[in-house]
């Protein structure tokens, strides 16, 4: 009963704060959308704080509402005036607040590619194009195969989408895996990796050609729950999660991971998959040593809170 009521009121001062933010965020997105040069980037900058506010306010709830300790690890002289590659395993919903435990306000505000489709979502497309989230167009091998005039088009148009960012600092976030990890998608990817799914390096290509040259450094975080079961969004706002650990590499960003044709240049494609295998190499390691701290604790203070109900 205890938990049924903090989620519920965690979800309604959730809910209050998306409300109360989201007219003013829509009142800048409408002037962004209407007034011309500076004028329109003094709107996004409103858009951002609003948006920087938000996450805030709910990182504010979280800390008075419940008990979940946010482990963060490494980071250190992150800038809020420089751009980033985010890079992250993929375990949960509750990965996002993670994020902004560890990056708002110490970064520029996260953004994802999204599809181009997802521009014409009611008022969400407006907020996420106010947001400068850049929109995508991909085309598939077998469109391209019957208009080979296009090809290299959607990387063109999505370089344009991405033009605001010589003017302003990003951060981009890329879940490698493409999807959240589970022992059952583990196996039947027949993924070499104990902790993680196979990663795409496809779309982090796609993301260094458009971006790269305004990129300055890659952000590789690790998250881990070292609870039993992997948490799902309710476990987070009912208290049911005692701790996460979120931990931070900032590696260098060499120029050449995206000076070649990825889809084009097998050589290079190679170089691109060597790289982003020796990064989930890594990161699996890293997983079990986080894992292995956990054991360790366990064995001396055994701790009947980390196991969810």
């Amino acid at each position: 009963m205890r938990r049924l009521l903090t989620g519920c009121f965690v979800t309604l001062l959730l809910l209050l704060n998306t409300l109360v933010l989201f007219g003013p965020l829509m009142v800048f997105a409408l002037l962004k959308l209407l007034l011309p040069g500076r004028f329109r980037d003094d709107a996004s900058a409103a858009v951002m704080w609003i948006a920087e506010t938000w996450a805030e306010i709910d990182k504010l709830i979280f800390a008075l509402c419940i008990p979940t300790q946010w482990d963060i690890r490494g980071g250190e002289g992150l800038r809020v005036d420089t751009s980033y590659l985010v890079i992250s395993n993929h375990l949960s919903w509750v990965d996002i607040p993670a994020l902004i435990q560890t990056l708002n306000r110490r970064t520029p505000f996260f953004k994802f590619f999204l599809k181009k489709e997802l521009i014409w979502v009611p008022f969400l497309g407006l907020a996420w194009w106010a947001l400068d989230y850049p929109f995508m167009k991909r085309y598939s091998k077998a469109f391209l195969a019957r208009h080979p005039e296009l090809h290299g088009k959607d990387l063109d148009i999505t370089k344009a989408a991405c033009e605001l960012f010589k003017r302003q600092p990003v951060s981009v976030v890329n879940y490698l895996e493409g999807t959240r990890f589970t022992p059952l998608k583990r196996t039947e990817q027949q993924s070499p990796f104990k902790h993680l799914l196979k990663p795409k390096a496809g779309g982090v290509a796609f993301v260094l050609a458009a971006l790269g040259e305004q990129l300055d450094a890659v952000l590789d975080v690790t998250v881990v729950y070292p609870q039993a079961k992997i948490p799902g969004f309710w476990d987070l706002i009912s208290g049911a999660v005692p701790r996460v650990i979120i931990d931070i590499k900032t590696r260098e960003l060499e120029p050449a991971l995206w000076q070649g044709d990825y889809e084009n240049d097998p050589a290079f494609r190679q170089s691109v998959q060597n790289w982003v295998n020796q990064l989930w190499t890594e990161k699996d390691s890293r997983i079990d040593a986080l894992r292995a701290e956990r054991a360790e604790s366990a064995a001396g203070a055994p701790d009947p809170a980390e196991t969810i109900e």
